[in-house]
This record gives structure tokens, C-alpha cells and sequence, in this order.
């Protein structure tokens, strides 16, 4: 089946091979500084991200990619659609905000602070309740005692997606070794090609 692929390999030299590998690193960094870059730019640790599920129906179908940002200046209002990621949680959820309260945060001020200021200026924390558009109830449930969720649990807002795209990252995660034999004749058409 591949014998004339393992003759060509054979051919190729140590050089060859050497040159292909770091080619292959080097698209694989590509991909890499270009994810982390998107992440900087939209202040997301995910700028793109995959539904994995119909609770977001009709707004969102099952594997429809979505771009996010999370800028920091910007609050969340209620009917915006969020992705939040639970600490011990592994997949992160879409769905809308459904309530937002403000909560001055506690200082503790020290003997020294309040001397020279009697008052201190903070800004309000925001908490936030979402809810799926296609569930009957909101998402308490889902936050793992957490009564609401906190700016640190937000990965970011939609801001706009590509439907059905993002069926191919559930088919492989779905069909690990799907994967592994996409990965691996990507490796070998790496090793082989001559360019």
C-alpha cells in the first residue's frame, strides 16, 4: 500500500528528512504563535470556540464555531451571549446572560489609608446569571456552588460565528482515531513531500 512512499522516503537522505521535520515544527509553531496572538488581541485565553451542544437553540446549532473577545473596559448586559468556563469544569459553556448585578467590592483599609483618604474609589464588581436559550431553567445548576458567575469565569463574549464549521473538532473528539489518522498522514505527507 505504501511501498512506493517508503521507497521515496528511503531516497531522500538524512538531510531531507531533517529539513522535512523542521518544516513541519515550524507550521505546527506557526499555528501555535498565531492561537496565542488571537488571544491577546481579543483578551480570550479561547478566541474561537466550538458548541458542543443544543442548549444555545436557535441561536446557536451544535458545532457552529464562534469568535470571541472579552475586553476588560466592557461590562456585560443582560441578553449579551457569553462563554464561561467553571474552575474544574473541562468544557466551557455558551449561553446568554440572563441577570447582571453590580457588588461594591470590600476594602480593608489600613490606619495610614483612611488618614489620607477619607474615601476610597472602587469600582463595582459584576456578577452575572445566564441561562440557555433552549433550557427551561437557569444555570445555578451549572456552577458548581457558586451562587453567580464572576468576571474570572468569563472567557468571553460572541461576537460572531460560522455555522456547522466546528463539526470537524467534534467528529475528532467524538472519533479519537480519526485523529491520530489524520495527524499521522499529515506527519507522513510532511516526511514525504519533496517541497
Amino acid at each position: 500500500m505504501f511501498t512506493e512512499e517508503l521507497k521515496a522516503f528511503k531516497r531522500l537522505g538524512f538531510r531531507h528528512v531533517l529539513l522535512q521535520v523542521l518544516n513541519f515544527a515550524s507550521v505546527i509553531a506557526s499555528g501555535l504563535m498565531i492561537w496565542k496572538g488571537l488571544g491577546i488581541v481579543t483578551n480570550s485565553e479561547s478566541p474561537i470556540v466550538v458548541v458542543l451542544s443544543g442548549s444555545m437553540e436557535p441561536a446557536f446549532y451544535r458545532g457552529d464555531l464562534l469568535f470571541l473577545t472579552n475586553p476588560q473596559n466592557e461590562r456585560y448586559q443582560t441578553g449579551d451571549i457569553t462563554v464561561y468556563k467553571i474552575p474544574g469544569a473541562d468544557i466551557p459553556i455558551v449561553h446568554r446572560v440572563l441577570e447582571t448585578h453590580d457588588v461594591t467590592p470590600k476594602t480593608k483599609k489600613s490606619k495610614k489609608a483612611a488618614e489620607t483618604s477619607s474615601a476610597v474609589s472602587t469600582l463595582p464588581h459584576q456578577r452575572l446569571l445566564t441561562k440557555g436559550d433552549n433550557n427551561y431553567v437557569d444555570d445555578i445548576e451549572l456552577y458548581q456552588g457558586l451562587e453567580w458567575l464572576e468576571r474570572k469565569h468569563i472567557v468571553g463574549k460572541v461576537r460572531g460565528f460560522l455555522p456547522y464549521v466546528g463539526y470537524v473538532t467534534i467528529a475528532m473528539n467524538d472519533f479519537p482515531q480519526l485523529k491520530y489518522a489524520l495527524l499521522g498522514s499529515l506527519g507522513l505527507l510532511a516526511l514525504i513531500q519533496r517541497e
